[in-house]
């Protein structure tokens, strides 16, 4: 049954027209909103349009298949100064296809990656212009993000300094493009008699539409007379070919794009950055965090293109801004092409078929049934990567602020990136203040928003020294360029080698670029790549020779280069049986539902036809940034893949370097650019016995001195860069014959870790550089096999390289090849055990000492052996967001773990206290701990006394002393013996839960609820299986239930 849509009664003719304030109509329109509910409807002048303000109906008009984008009103007036551009394009006009396909590598990650440094370089002057005037005197803030954007623009896309920070007034452009917009939105309520009327409005527009293109073509003759090969967006342009129809653009097309990518690449972009900054002085939390966030990733040195992917609190920080305020507060739909009959949203409006639709961003991102009740506040915390993925899909969209589908905004990544990277050098370098602390917001409106009239003051950080900070800004190391692998001593690249084909679907180029990545490592190693696209193996997938397939997803669906391919894999009866591949994909997670489907759709398709996946799948998610990282640990997956077989990769005596090795020095150097040094404070073994009797483990507590940039949460790790035993050196030392003090020098090809012609001690290598106590891999044994005479029996091949070494002295292994067979180094990670609200200047980690005859454990004998005042390498790895303490201190927690994954649960109940110490009210905390007996409880006199507190209540858990804990040996049993505590807490009062330890523990535990949850049903009448309870309880992960799990 259809419901009526209501629309506010109006007046003759104009209809709904007085029902709008044209100078604030985003609030007119809000307003309206909350009055008539999800949809309503206004005329003007005879004309309906549709209002839309719920998730519900924005994600249902966001359907491709179903709505496209509608050129509205406004939009028509514009296209008087840009026709076809890309943005007021109608969907049918072939330059919009023409354009978008030819832009679209510029806008790629790798092309986004290449102008960093320019980005870098306007920031740098809206930062040094700030760090030069008096820290009282008040700013403009929408001017100065005006002249960041704009000038970012012009010389990324077009090679063009406009130098708007060296000059008073804002570039001409700037003020005759606001002016345009604005007259543009006037002009589609005017009659066509008032425009008559108007002679000077429309001589002042035509003007206005003649500098903007004069601008435009002095961006094009400036490039014709100084030409480049920059893979800018303007070289694209001017000589690019569409690659579906080989056509170019007109020199109009050329100035009507020109003209939009100066408009949309810097007014969105300035009011973002405009809006996030008065939010983050509306929220001084938030504003500590972002601020915490820079000084940890970023710390005082200049900031890096490596830095942007590590930022998630400020990638949540913008788009909190935009949801709650929107640059684009509206986009407008409208049933296909070819839509005959109405159209039925919801089930129950009924639209007609040729209706305007507007999505009301502005009310839909404050969906209280998707956001909550406190949806109008500002908390970047649920925007959070897996907060954020967790949206809704149509909640995502409906907080698009980039547009939705094949019309979304091309330069996303563009604004993306640049919004990051000013931001993060914004609050490195400042503090931020309010001129009037009193000021509310207002909003400037033309096709965007931004605040109106906001001014703030901005003062340097303690110990910025204005006079060195240009110095500092770029002191960094470039970050663009090509990346070279270096091939190995025992590589060919003559044009004889074993052939490989590198097949792959792009529309931006990245993927693209990965292919010929991999093409120029393929020759490295003797092979013959042949680079195509999906599309050009139709009826042509090779069979006798490896395939690799690198592509991407494009909201579910194949790029242009690979869609007749997906058609013909889908039909082909094609003989695949011989043919062996592999796949790498490319994808992002903020579309959930489609995440890595074309490349996993390839894999399962080429399987099903007989074909033979020769190496597992390999993936990146775009969002996190870090596309580059991801490929080249695949690449080093995929090489020992084929090399398997191949003599010359796989022979034990060629290693990838050359080693000399002498007697006569010793000496070592190690950097790690991205760790801190700390100083220990205390090193106390709290519990564990050498009683053979009663032997346990050793359990210490380490307190460390932190750098006074580096900040951490209460559930966060501790990342330490260990040293190798020296018992376990002089292990590996004995067996080659070489003496403590010898040294060496890496003449040739690369090592992941060792630097090249520098010379080591050896001892110093084969402490810090790489794993000697790591079990001996499947590649390892056969190189040792290969170099004895004697066959070795598989069961005494266990242990590490040494141990099998020593095992068998007749293995006749050369020292470089001992060495290349060893992976580097890797960073042990804890769990904080600490609150830095109880001492922000340290952080503690308890640890277990691995120590038995046969093995030492690397990282923790280490740690052990530290003595106060000694320093050790460090970093903080933040947890996932699920195992954060809930932001509402009121909620109950309920933590269970065993042996040290008490750790972060004592940073927890730490930070409990100290808040209840403060006069904060807390909710009830209870911990269940599974440990050995008595004497094996750590922190036993801390938790007591918060215990005493009210803080928290302990319940252990001793296996070998279960009388005293009621008889229960695990801490499962324990939680079951609770059982009541347990239900109210989480049925009754909303409690979080926490797991941390082995694997062991968690499914305890999972059974443990599932068992309560049985019993629980049976009394409420409500008979629950155990399967079902346990179901249940998993899907609450990453919710109300969080597991931290280490084996």
């Amino acid at each position: 049954m259809s419901s009526t849509i209501p629309r506010p009664p109006g007046y003759p003719i104009v209809g709904n027209l007085f029902d709008v304030d044209p100078t604030n109509s985003i609030k007119s329109l809000d307003d309206l909103a909350d009055k008539y509910g999800e949809i309503y409807s206004l005329k003007f002048f005879g004309n309906e349009a549709y209002f839309i303000s719920s998730v519900d109906l924005v994600e249902e008009v966001c359907d491709e298949t179903r709505f496209e984008k509608k050129v509205e009103e406004t939009l028509v007036e514009v296209r008087n100064g840009v026709h076809d551009g890309l943005f007021t394009a109608h969907n049918d006009e072939p330059n919009w296809g023409i354009a978008h396909r030819m832009l679209m590598p510029a806008f790629g990650p790798i092309s986004i990656k290449d102008i960093f440094n320019e980005m870098h370089d306007i920031a740098s002057q809206l930062v040094s212009k700030w760090a030069r005037i008096d820290h009282d005197t008040p700013i403009q803030i929408t001017d100065d993000t005006t002249r960041l954007a704009f000038d970012t623009v012009a010389l990324c896309a077009a090679g063009m300094r406009i130098n708007s920070f060296y000059r008073e007034d804002m570039h001409p452009f700037i003020d005759a493009m606001a002016d345009f917009l604005t007259e543009s939105g006037l002009r589609s309520d005017r009659t066509a008699v008032e425009t008559l009327l108007n002679p000077g409005l429309e001589k002042k527009y035509r003007r206005d539409i003649e500098l903007l293109r004069s601008t435009a073509q002095e961006c094009i003759d400036n490039r014709r007379a100084n030409p480049t090969d920059k893979k800018d967006l303007l070289n694209a342009m001017l000589y690019g070919k569409d690659p579906k129809t080989g056509q170019q653009l007109t020199e109009e097309c050329v100035i009507d794009n020109m003209i939009t990518f100066l408009i949309a690449g810097h007014e969105t972009t300035s009011g973002l950055l405009s809006f996030t900054i008065y939010n983050l002085l509306k929220n001084p939390e938030a504003l500590q965090k972002a601020q915490q966030e820079v000084d940890t990733v970023v710390g005082s040195g200049p900031i890096q293109f490596q830095h942007m992917s590590k930022l998630p609190y400020i990638e949540a920080v913008l788009r909190e801004t935009l949801r709650l305020t929107p640059t684009v507060p509206s986009i407008a739909v409208t049933p296909k092409r070819g839509t005959k009959e109405s159209v039925i949203l919801k089930g129950k409006y009924v639209i007609p078929a040729d209706a305007t639709i507007y999505c009301q961003f502005t009310k839909s991102q404050k969906d209280p049934s998707v956001f909550g009740e406190d949806a109008t506040e500002y908390k970047p915390e649920r925007m959070l990567d897996e907060k954020f993925r967790r949206l809704r899909h149509g909640a995502w969209k409906a907080s698009e602020p980039f547009g939705n589908g094949a019309r979304a905004c091309i330069g996303r990544p563009f604004a993306w990136q640049e919004a990051i990277l000013a931001m993060t050098m914004i609050l490195q370098n400042f503090n931020l203040r309010f001129t009037d602390p009193s000021y509310q917001l207002r909003i400037h409106e033309t096709l965007t928003q931004k605040p109106l009239g906001l001014q703030i003051k901005a003062s340097l950080r303690a110990g910025i020294d204005p006079v060195k900070l240009p110095q500092k800004l770029h002191s960094g190391a470039p970050v663009n360029g090509d990346v070279v692998h270096a091939p190995s001593a025992a590589s060919t690249t003559n044009g004889d080698g074993k052939p490989i084909t590198i097949l792959f679907g792009s529309s931006a180029g990245t993927c693209e670029g990965l292919a010929h990545t991999l093409g120029s490592a393929a020759r490295g190693r003797g092979f013959k790549p042949d680079i195509r696209t999906l599309d050009e193996a139709v009826d042509n997938f090779p069979t006798d020779h490896p395939v690799v397939i690198i592509a991407s997803s494009y909201e579910g669906l194949p790029p242009d280069n690979a869609k007749i391919f997906m058609e013909w894999l889908k039909s082909t009866n094609s003989d695949l049986s011989k043919a062996s591949f592999a796949v790498f994909g490319c994808g992002h997670r903020d579309w959930v539902s489609t995440y890595q489907k074309v490349p996993a759709t390839i894999e399962e398709l080429l399987v099903k036809k007989g074909a033979t996946l020769f190496a597992p799948r390999g993936e990146t998610d775009v969002s996190k940034g870090a596309i580059f990282d991801d490929f080249d640990a695949w690449m080093d997956v995929l090489a020992d893949k084929l090399s398997a077989g191949n003599e010359e990769a796989s022979s034990p005596l060629s290693a990838s370097f050359n080693v000399q090795v002498s007697t006569n020095a010793r000496s070592g150097h190690l950097r790690y650019n991205h760790m801190h040094h700390s100083k220990v404070v205390s090193n106390e073994r709290i519990a564990g016995t050498d009683a053979p009797e009663k032997r346990t483990p050793e359990k210490r507590h380490l307190v460390l001195q932190l750098p006074t940039d580096m900040r951490y949460e209460a559930g966060d790790y501790l990342a330490v860069l260990p040293v190798n035993h020296t018992h376990t050196i002089s292990r590996v030392l004995r067996r080659f014959s070489l003496p403590w003090d010898a040294a060496m020098t890496i003449t040739d090809g690369t090592h992941a870790t060792i630097p090249a012609n520098t010379e080591l001690s050896v001892a110093a290598v084969l402490a810090s550089y790489v794993e000697l106590s790591m079990p001996a891999t499947r590649r390892n044994k056969e190189i040792l096999s290969k170099c004895t005479e004697n066959r070795l029996e598989d069961e005494s091949m266990s242990g590490s390289v040494i141990d099998i070494l020593e095992r068998y002295p007749e293995i006749k292994l050369p020292f470089p090849t001992f060495l290349a067979m060893l992976p580097a180094l890797r960073l042990r990670q804890y769990s904080i055990s600490s609150s830095s609200l109880a001492d922000p200047s340290t952080a503690s980690i308890t640890f277990s000492v691995l120590e038995t005859e046969k093995h030492l454990g690397a990282a923790t004998t280490y740690l052990k052996d530290l003595e106060p005042g000694s320093t050790i390498q460090i970093a903080v790895k933040q947890c996932s967001n699920a195992f954060r303490l809930p932001l509402d201190d009121t909620i109950p927690l309920i933590m269970a773990c065993a042996g040290s994954g008490v750790a972060p649960f004592r940073g927890f109940v730490q930070e409990r206290a100290a808040k209840k110490a403060s006069g904060k009210e807390v909710g009830e905390a209870v911990l269940f701990v599974g440990c050995r007996g008595e004497s094996d409880m750590v922190f036993a006199k801390e938790f007591a006394e918060w215990e005493a507190q009210g803080v928290v209540k302990v319940f252990p858990a001793y296996s070998r002393q279960s009388e005293l804990t009621k008889g229960c040996k695990y801490v499962q049993d324990r939680l079951w013996s609770e059982r009541e505590l347990v239900s109210r807490l989480f049925d009754q009062q909303g409690a979080r839960a926490y797991v941390c330890g082995s694997s062991k523990i968690g499914q305890g535990i999972s059974e443990a609820v599932a068992k309560i949850v049985c019993e629980q049903g049976e009394k409420d009448g409500e008979p629950t299986t155990y399967e079902e309870a346990l179901k249940w309880w998993q899907d609450l992960r990453g919710d109300r239930y969080a597991v931290d799990v280490f084996d």
